[in-house]
């Protein structure tokens, strides 16, 4: 029987892959939204955002073509963080907290789920990633998913912390820009954190497989 080895795509292909969507689905939203606070006020602000990414939604359906989860998940949350500011009077101070108890929430998951032996580091991989199911039954492999779990848990918490601390701190018109440097800055480096622990471990315990096994 035939043998393989588990081998991910590089990291640039990856990123060429992924950046379209993270353009359009958040990137574009957030220069649109600063824009329109400048030119229309916090109200014009919100609906840009807003009107831009059903917009891609539609444009997509209408040329039949796939849609991105990510555009799906960044549309649903900007709407939920929309109409609650709108209903708010506009307020900008609830549109920009939202998103921060959010990643506070999900830093709260990533950390809850050590403990409780279901690292969510390991589940998205399952989800995301075409790995054989004897690949995460390596103890080795376990205890690198507890430490990227325990990684995400810190990222998402400072990330929520962070951004925050700036939205008490910050003028509305420039905290846009600060968030997004903030959070870019912390996601990056818990990309190539996770990435590089992962690859390191795919090296170290990579076994010739059965071609059945597979994916």
């Amino acid at each position: 029987m035939d043998h393989h080895h588990l081998e991910l795509p590089r990291l640039r292909a990856l990123a060429r892959h992924a950046l379209p969507q993270v353009v359009e689905a958040t990137l574009v939203p957030l220069a649109l939204f600063y824009a329109g606070l400048v030119a229309l006020g916090p109200k014009g602000a919100i609906l840009a955002a807003l009107a831009w990414s059903y917009a891609a939604i539609m444009r997509r359906v209408w040329r039949h073509e796939r849609l991105p989860g990510l555009l799906l998940l960044a549309t649903a949350g900007l709407t939920a963080r929309s109409v609650l500011a709108l209903v708010s009077h506009d307020s900008l101070f609830v549109y920009f907290l939202q998103p921060s108890l959010a990643t506070a929430v999900l830093g709260g998951a990533f950390l809850l789920s050590v403990p409780l032996g279901r690292p969510l580091a390991e589940k998205l991989a399952r989800d995301f990633v075409p790995l054989p199911p004897s690949f995460f039954k390596r103890p080795k492999v376990r205890q690198l998913f507890v430490r990227i779990s325990l990684l995400w848990a810190l990222v998402s918490l400072a990330n929520a912390g962070g951004t925050i601390l700036l939205l008490l701190s910050w003028h509305s018109g420039a905290y846009p820009a600060a968030r997004t440097g903030l959070s870019s800055l912390l996601t990056v480096g818990g990309i190539v954190m996770s990435s590089w622990w992962f690859r390191r471990s795919l090296r170290l315990h990579q076994e010739p497989l059965p071609a059945a096994e597979t994916l």
